[in-house]
């Protein structure tokens, strides 16, 4: 029966994955690596198949997966555009020799078709594609809503990995920043900052209103300010807060990508032909250093 697969190594957006896939009314099966995940992902209302083989790697399951799609009758696959999962989907397009999408920002499934949209050329155009026949797409996340349903079935599902390559050591990444796709609100720093000091205004403006703080790419990688998990931009993180407000940020396209799902969008330039304002609901157009300690004082005595 054609179905649905979906995946993620992140549980979070595998959920949000998997509750879109339900909502089509289609058969979808879920797999998974993490057998502590499997009672999660059911509850979203997928099958759970739960993946076992010689190797720890998704990465190598690629062929055998490919395998199981055609086995299966699965017509679409939704996979998590994480590093991991880009990896996987590509793998598995390419043994199909079937259809790929990579970091699609809309998504819908009708009957056989997968009608998608995806950013090209840094963000300034949309592409707009109907993927027909067997498909593959890459997610982020905040697409869509998790939803609970009815339980589905888990199994085991085992699986001939690919050993040609070898996992040989493992170290855990660092992370110095937090997680920005899951922040209501943030303040974002842009290149208009003068130096490293004047971070504790904007970070005063953040605690006020219970933000978190961001910037764009420059102050990550370029000065080094923050670190690059703080970075919000279109190869960095995309975010969907209720409010986002921009303390000397241009606003070129690569950085706005990553904010025009934000509910409100705030800008605060000393330049009123910067770009963002294009892109936000209020605008400030004055010197941050005389604005920013303005607005934080005036929401203290709220």
């Amino acid at each position: 029966m054609a179905g649905i697969l979906v995946y993620s190594e992140q549980t979070g957006l595998a959920e949000e994955l998997i509750s879109y896939a339900v909502s089509t009314g289609k058969a979808v099966t879920a797999i998974t690596f993490n057998e502590e995940d499997a009672g999660i992902l059911a509850s979203c209302g997928a099958d759970v198949c739960v993946v076992k083989g010689a190797s720890d790697m998704p990465e190598a399951y690629g062929k055998a997966l490919a395998g199981f799609i055609k086995d299966k009758g699965i017509e679409q696959v939704l996979i998590g555009a994480t590093a991991r999962g880009r990896n996987l989907a590509a793998s598995i397009a390419g043994y199909l020799d079937c259809a790929m999408a990579s970091d699609v920002s809309y998504l819908q499934i009708v009957g056989p078709d997968l009608i998608c949209q995806r950013m090209t050329y840094g963000g300034l155009l949309v592409s707009s594609e109907t993927l027909s026949g067997i498909s593959v797409v890459t997610v982020g996340p905040g697409m869509f809503e998790k939803q609970e349903k009815a339980a589905g079935t888990i199994t085991s599902l085992q699986l001939d990995a690919d050993n040609r390559v070898k996992l040989v050591a493992r170290e855990p990444v660092v992370k110095q920043g937090v997680d920005l796709t899951a922040a209501d609100k943030i303040v974002c720093v842009g290149m208009g900052m003068d130096k490293e000091e004047d971070l504790e205004m904007v970070r005063q403006l953040a605690q006020s209103i219970g933000a978190e703080l961001g910037c764009t790419r420059g102050i990550a990688e370029e000065r080094h300010w923050l670190p690059p998990e703080q970075y919000i931009g279109i190869s960095g993180q995309v975010i969907k807060p209720q409010l986002y407000i921009g303390i000397g940020v241009s606003g070129q396209v690569q950085h706005v990508y990553g904010v025009r799902e934000a509910k409100v969008i705030v800008a605060v330039n000393n330049d009123e032909k910067a770009p963002l304002f294009k892109s936000a609901d209020y605008g400030i157009v004055g010197d941050m250093y005389e604005v920013v300690p303005l607005i934080t004082e005036a929401i203290r005595n709220l």
